[in-house]
């Protein structure tokens, strides 16, 4: 009997040290996914960076790529990712909090079981399905509704990254809105709040560190969005211009994923500046999202409520 307890024993042991091995392998895995990327970025960087001057390259305000002195300035992409950026947020931000508070607060247990996942959805179509509905249907929507708008427009792109980025803030908000405890909301009610004040004033405020982190997360994901702004977008680099702010919005621009694009697609040759420009913009998109990322941990952090 005692033989058969020390056998099992150490059957449990050799499994635990089994399924310990397994998901440290899957965890270095995904970090060594992720260093790869770095340094294949980090490496072909080097090689552009010898041949442009850096610079140049990060204060430039115009971008024409093409095989004979190229203009690699990246300002104006830059310029276009955050003009969709903002105004993918300001479709997402307000919807999809408005979602979250109505999934955590008011809706109904069946309510929430087919509304959510519906909602989710959004975040399995296909983005070229998105691209190719801005281009086919918003856009000239837009153009009834009195925009002057060019066939390919950063607004319509835009717009559809608002939408496509939706779930993301509606879901991880719904997730930290729920996370918070009901003593909280019936402490509201035995002071005489209303549902709507308990959401806003409670639920809301003891929540803020998870949604914040959504929209941080959304932001990051319409920074790299490819496929919307390629097919609705347009491929015309173009400078913001603060005396006319909306002109880059009615009009064509490219983002910094559609440059690369553009720079594996085109004729360019192997080993010219600008097929080397796309690692240097990928490493500079890389950089730009691992910072909201960070800086989305520390909100995180600063502001996470722990309750008993």
């Amino acid at each position: 009997m005692e033989a058969d307890l020390t056998r099992s024993a150490n059957g449990r042991i050799a499994k635990e040290r089994l399924y310990h091995g397994l998901l440290f392998c899957c965890a270095a895995l995904t970090v060594f996914v992720t260093l790869s990327i770095v340094a294949t970025l980090a490496i072909d960087a080097v090689e552009f960076f010898s041949r442009v001057n850096p610079l140049d390259f990060f204060t430039g305000t115009e971008w024409v790529l093409r095989s004979d002195n190229p203009i690699l300035g990246i300002l104006p992409l830059v310029s276009a990712t955050l003009i969709v950026t903002i105004v993918s947020a300001l479709v997402a931000i307000p919807i999809g909090t408005a979602a979250a508070v109505y999934l955590s607060e008011y809706a109904s247990d069946r309510m929430r079981s087919v509304l959510k996942p519906a909602l989710e959805i959004l975040a399995g179509i296909p983005t070229v399905v998105y691209g190719f509905f801005a281009l086919v249907y918003l856009t000239p929507w837009l153009q009834r509704a009195g925009l002057d708008l060019s066939l390919f427009n950063l607004l319509s792109a835009s717009v559809m990254v608002g939408i496509m980025i939706i779930p993301m803030v509606s879901s991880i908000s719904e997730d930290a809105m729920s996370a918070v405890p009901d003593s909280l909301r019936q402490a509201g009610y035995g002071l005489g709040a209303t549902k709507f004040e308990v959401s806003t004033k409670i639920v809301i405020p003891a929540s803020i560190s998870g949604i914040f982190s959504s929209y941080i997360l959304a932001l990051s994901r319409a920074i790299g969005e490819t496929m919307i702004v390629v097919v609705a977008g347009g491929s015309q680099a173009r400078m913001f211009n603060p005396s006319e702010p909306f002109a880059n919005l009615l009009n064509s621009g490219q983002t910094m994923t559609a440059a690369m694009v553009q720079a594996v697609t085109t004729d360019l040759s192997g080993g010219t500046a600008g097929y080397y420009s796309m690692f240097a913009i990928g490493l500079t998109l890389f950089a730009i999202t691992f910072s909201m990322n960070l800086l989305s941990n520390r909100i995180a952090a600063r502001y996470r409520e722990e309750y008993q």
